[in-house]
């Protein structure tokens, strides 16, 4: 049974400590408190958010009122077996509880090692939700700024045309850098990484001025831990462990292939092909892409990210960065999985997140897959719950999880 850790107390500012007089000056928000973390053991249940006296107004609904979610968990597994996924881990938290964790399957076809609550998965682009993150930090800090052109912190010519130039930290942070989608993800696809990449930066198509258009970016994405360089001289990787990792009490979370590969408690990727699940190769290229797709965690990990969003650390993710993070930028075009959900009515971009319309509810969502790995994370804020699913194969069935658990939970409500 998994029991929640208190987190660590946060030791080094923005990973710099030279630094550190002269930021803790700047801060404007507390980024150095010891986080306050509450979740109960899974068989205490869910606590209201709080109590009334006889005569008062019924108390809105809470998680306690709406966490049977025994058909999605008997259909997911079902699914699981039908398809033989090799592995799967699903955690449903409100702010202050794990509602509900499983665990299916094996981390390597080829053994017999169970998954279970401590195995580290790939999260892949789910990692842009904590990228989102660092930079609204920067900005809360005014270490940075959303609409300043990066021009004035970074050295490179970017995109094909000159109205480039005004790309901001916003613009990136949100998709709407105006630069083609995609932006040599081939290239990472190929095996090249992000250092590399950056030589051709100048012959990438401008196809908007910032602002004006979405595009989905991974490489571009990446500026941000560029931005972290430039203004702390401290790396991205380090800044995430010290300012997220630790103080949310994510402690077998890591950045990167090396802490990967040297995991004992790793799952293995897999991807199908005759006829079964095989192992498949590790694509280390994006991890050299760190905003875009470079965390590991595990499912405990990722509860404590959930419940954080959620609003369950204020003094590491205040409410007002939440906020900033979980508001719509950019509407998204349809075509993208999400979209095609039925009940999805409108979906937008925000700092980091997808911000979809679903069925009367607005949710917050990011999807992720590199090669091997499928990851889906959603939150609904109304209702205080969030969902984790996390799979160690290349499985369209992820792309399915979240609006069968949205329909679940809506059925949940409509119930009461």
């Amino acid at each position: 049974m998994p029991v929640t850790a208190k987190p660590r107390l946060l030791s080094v500012a923005f990973g710099l400590p030279c630094l550190v007089p002269l930021l803790l000056a700047m801060l404007p928000v507390q980024l150095l408190a010891d986080a306050p973390f509450s979740s109960s053991l899974l068989e205490q249940g869910t606590q209201p958010a709080f109590h009334q006296l006889p005569g008062q107004l019924p108390a809105p609904i809470v998680p306690a009122d709406i966490a049977d979610f025994s058909d999605y968990k008997a259909w997911l597994q079902q699914e699981v077996t039908d398809l033989n996924i090799p592995g799967v881990a699903l955690a449903i938290v409100s702010s202050s509880d794990i509602l509900d964790l499983q665990t299916y399957g094996v981390r390597n076809v080829q053994e017999t090692a169970a998954v279970d609550s401590n195995t580290v998965f790939r999260i892949a682009s789910v990692s842009k939700t904590f990228a989102g993150t660092v930079a609204s930090q920067l900005v809360s800090s005014n270490i940075s700024t959303w609409d300043e052109p990066l021009t004035a912190t970074l050295p490179y010519n970017i995109g094909t045309d000159t109205a480039t130039s005004q790309m901001t930290l916003r613009h990136v942070v949100s998709h709407t850098t105006g630069l083609m989608p995609h932006a040599f993800s081939n290239m990472l696809d190929a095996g090249v990484a992000y250092e590399k990449i950056q030589e051709k930066f100048h012959e990438i198509p401008t196809v908007c001025p910032p602002g004006q258009c979405y595009g989905y970016q991974n490489v571009v994405f990446s500026l941000i831990a560029d931005v972290v360089q430039a203004s702390l001289r401290t790396s991205y990787d380090d800044f995430v462990v010290e300012n997220i990792f630790r103080p949310l009490g994510m402690n077998q979370a890591s950045m990167g292939y090396e802490a990967y590969r040297d995991n004992p408690n790793a799952s293995a990727p897999h991807q199908f092909g005759r006829g079964g699940w095989r192992l498949s190769s590790v694509n280390t290229a994006y991890y050299t892409t760190g905003p875009a797709a470079g965390v590991n965690a595990t499912i405990l990990d990722m509860v404590r990210w959930a419940q954080a969003n959620l609003g369950a650390n204020p003094d590491v993710l205040p409410r007002a960065l939440l906020d900033m993070q979980h508001t719509p930028v950019v509407e998204t075009p349809r075509g993208n999985y999400f979209n095609r959900w039925p009940k999805v009515t409108q979906a937008w971009y925000g700092l980091g997140w997808r911000i979809l319309d679903y069925d009367g509810m607005r949710v917050v969502h990011h999807g992720g897959g590199v090669r091997g790995y499928r990851s889906e994370i959603v939150l609904v804020p109304a209702y205080d719950i969030a969902l984790v699913v996390m799979f160690n194969a290349e499985t369209r069935l992820a792309n399915e999880v979240v609006p069968h658990f949205l329909d679940n939970l809506q059925a949940n409500i409509n119930a009461l």
